[in-house]
């Protein structure tokens, strides 16, 4: 198994349980809003901290409550792209992208930019600000800046959210070829279960 996840959340007034087990490839977080879904990444990230329970990633433990190991997130090795992309408003294209990449130890690197940009075809975007992106440009952006920090697996929350449909086209192929060429593991958070058919290799659905 890549993903083995059992954990409890407390979320204000409300807990959230997350079971799940699964090998590489696309795994997907499903349901409806308010369920959890961004909770759980947060606490695969070490963003938040769960109640109990533990997460292993590629048989390395990230957290465990019985041991009172809790890696920082700058341990865990993964790549985050957020609902609402996050990028840098006041740097550049290349800032942006190289802000991921001074993430990662030198060591680890396995993605330099030239590479990035040519993957996601957003070379001739380099000196632009993100105000001047479209939606589908921003969101290729924060993916390069996921995959230059040198992750050993992304965690993405509803990256299509905000795309009208010529665009999701185009991110839903860029998140495939993660997939197919890359072989990075995802776990994907999505309340799209049309988007997720195409997508995962496995969905987990989150109960109401």
């Amino acid at each position: 198994m890549f993903f083995d996840v059992d954990i409890t959340l407390s979320r204000g007034n409300r807990q959230i349980n997350a079971t799940f087990s699964s090998t590489a490839g696309i795994t997907g977080l499903f349901g409806p809003s308010g369920v959890g879904k961004t909770s759980i990444l947060d606490a695969m990230a070490g963003l938040i901290r769960p109640t109990s329970g533990h997460i292993t990633v590629a048989g390395s433990k990230l957290f465990d409550a019985k041991t009172k190991l809790n890696l920082p997130p700058e341990a865990r090795s993964c790549g985050y792209v957020f609902q609402d992309i996050r990028l840098f408003p006041h740097r550049n294209v290349r800032e942006n992208l190289l802000f991921g990449q001074k993430l990662a130890p030198v060591d680890r690197r396995w993605m330099a930019l030239e590479e990035a940009t040519q993957f996601l075809g957003i070379a001739h975007l380099l000196e632009r600000r993100p105000r001047t992106l479209s939606g589908g440009e921003a969101q290729r952006v924060a993916i390069g800046r996921a995959l230059l920090s040198a992750p050993r697996f992304l965690l993405m929350d509803e990256p299509l959210s905000s795309l009208d449909p010529a665009r999701r086209e185009g991110i839903m192929t860029v998140i495939e070829r993660i997939r197919d060429e890359l072989h990075l593991p995802i776990l994907y958070v999505s309340h799209d279960r049309v988007e997720l058919n195409r997508l995962a290799d496995q969905i987990v659905e989150l109960p109401c």
